[in-house]
C-alpha cells in the first residue's frame, strides 16, 4: 500500500528555500488565519489545509528539523530505517495543529477572543509538562539501532477520582463568575474609543469550573505522583545530541488535560578505536616493517565485528584502505558510510640483540629511500584525496 506523496513544505507556505525564520512565521500566520477551523465553520477541506500548513511550519521553524528535511525530505524526519534524526515525525491531527498555532500565536492580536477560544485556551493551560531524559549510547548501538528502557518519575491520573479532581460522588460545577468560559472581559473607555481587556477568571483561575469538594487523594489536581518505565526505540545512525520526541508520554495534564511529550536527548560515548566523521569512520592500523614491506592479512574491527583486510606489499605510512559499507548507517537515505583504515608503520622503541643484528644486516642490502621531492606534497595530497574520496 502506497503512503501519501511527499510534500514540498516550502511550496505549501509559499516561501523560498532560503527563507528566514521570520518570513516562515509570517507566511504561516497569514495562511493559518485563512484556514483556521473556527473561521470556516468546520469545513473539512479547510481543516485539512490547516493541518498541512501547520505541519510544514512546525518543520521549517525548527533549525534541526529543517536541516534534515532539506537533506532528505520527509524521510529525514522519520525514525527507523530510512529515518531521520529522531523527531518522532508523523502527520498532525487537528488537536496537535491547534496546539502549535496557539502556542506560537495564541497571545498575539487577541486570537483567543477573535476565535472565541475559551475551551482551547483552557486545554492549553491544562497541558502537562514535557519530560526530558538523556539516553547514553555506544557506537555499536548507533550502528544497529537499539531499544532503551527509561524509568521516569512523573504523575499519573488519580484513580480515586478518575482524574476529575472532585471527591467521588461529586463533580465540578460551572464557575459563576465567568459562566464557564475561564475568562473575564472588562470594557473601558479611552480617548481612542472603547476597548475590551480579556484576562483569566480570578475565581476559577481560567478553568471555567470550580471544585467544591476536592478529592482528598490528589487534592483536586486529578493526578498523583508515580513512576513508570518507557521503551524508546532509537534508529540506527543517530548522532550526538540528536533528540527523539515521543508524543504524549510526558506528564498528563491536570483534570484530564492533554499530556506533554517525552524528549530523549542522545549522548553517544566515544569509541577509542574510531574517529567519526558523519557516517564514515577512521581506524588507525599499526603494522610492522615486515608487514609493510611484504604485505599481510590483518583483522580490522568494525561496529559489526572484525573483518579481514589484505595489506599490500610496499605499503607506506599514511596509506588509506577503504572498507565500503563498514561505517555507520546513513540516517534518512539508507546504506552505510565507509570505514577508512589509515596505516601507521610501527617503529619499535627498543630492539633485542637478535633484532638489532637482523636490522643491521638489512641495512646493508636495502635500497635508499626516495628523494624528498619525489615524496613531498604529491604523496600527502594523494593521501588526503584517498581519504576524501
Amino acid at each position: 500500500m502506497k503512503g501519501p506523496p511527499p510534500q514540498d513544505f516550502y511550496g505549501i507556505l509559499g516561501v523560498p528555500r532560503d527563507a528566514a525564520e521570520a518570513d516562515i512565521k509570517k507566511a504561516y500566520r497569514k495562511l493559518a488565519m485563512e484556514y483556521h477551523p473556527d473561521r470556516n465553520n468546520g469545513d473539512k477541506a479547510a481543516e485539512e489545509k490547516f493541518k498541512i500548513i501547520t505541519e510544514a511550519y512546525d518543520v521549517l521553524r525548527d533549525a534541526e528539523k529543517r536541516s534534515a528535511y532539506d537533506r532528505f525530505g520527509e524521510a529525514g524526519l522519520r525514525g527507523g530505517r530510512g529515518g531521520g534524526p529522531g523527531f518522532g515525525f508523523h502527520h498532525f491531527d487537528l488537536s496537535e495543529a491547534l496546539n502549535i498555532f496557539m502556542r506560537d500565536f495564541g497571545a498575539m492580536g487577541g486570537f483567543d477572543a477573535f476565535f472565541g477560544g475559551g475551551q482551547r485556551t483552557q486545554r492549553e493551560r491544562h497541558r502537562g509538562q514535557d519530560l526530558k531524559v538523556s539516553l547514553k549510547l555506544t557506537l555499536a548501538e548507533v550502528a544497529t539501532g537499539t531499544t532503551k528502557s527509561v524509568r521516569l518519575r512523573t504523575l499519573e491520573v488519580c484513580q480515586a477520582c478518575r482524574g476529575t479532581g472532585a471527591t467521588e460522588g461529586t463533580r465540578a460545577t460551572t464557575c459563576g463568575t465567568c459562566g464557564g468560559s475561564g475568562e473575564v472581559r472588562r470594557h473601558a473607555q479611552s480617548v481612542f474609543g472603547q476597548f475590551v481587556s480579556v484576562s483569566p477568571c480570578p475565581s476559577c483561575a481560567g478553568d471555567g469550573l470550580v471544585i467544591l469538594h476536592p478529592c482528598p487523594t490528589c487534592r483536586g489536581d486529578g493526578r498523583v505522583k508515580a513512576e513508570k518505565t518507557v521503551q524508546i526505540d532509537v534508529p540506527a545512525g543517530v548522532a550526538d545530541h540528536h533528540y527523539l520526541t515521543i508524543r504524549g508520554h510526558g506528564v498528563p495534564g491536570p483534570r484530564h488535560g492533554p499530556p506533554g511529550d517525552l524528549i530523549a536527548v542522545l549522548d553517544i560515548a566515544e569509541d577509542p578505536r574510531f574517529e567519526r566523521h558523519g557516517d564514515d569512520l577512521v581506524f588507525d592500523l599499526p603494522i610492522s616493517f615486515s608487514q609493510a614491506a611484504l604485505g599481510a592479512e590483518v583483522q580490522i574491527p568494525t561496529p559489526y565485528g572484525d573483518t579481514p583486510l589484505r595489506i599490500q606489499g610496499g605499503t607506506q605510512t599514511g596509506t588509506i584502505y577503504r572498507l565500503r559499507g563498514k561505517g555507520l548507517p546513513r540516517l534518512g537515505e539508507g546504506g552505510r558510510g565507509d570505514l577508512h583504515v589509515r596505516v601507521q608503520v610501527w617503529t619499535p622503541a627498543e630492539l633485542t640483540p637478535e633484532q638489532e643484528q637482523l636490522f643491521r644486516e638489512l641495512q646493508e642490502v636495502e635500497g635508499k629511500p626516495p628523494a624528498e621531492e619525489s615524496v613531498g606534497r604529491g604523496f600527502w595530497n594523494k593521501i588526503r584525496e584517498a581519504f576524501r574520496a
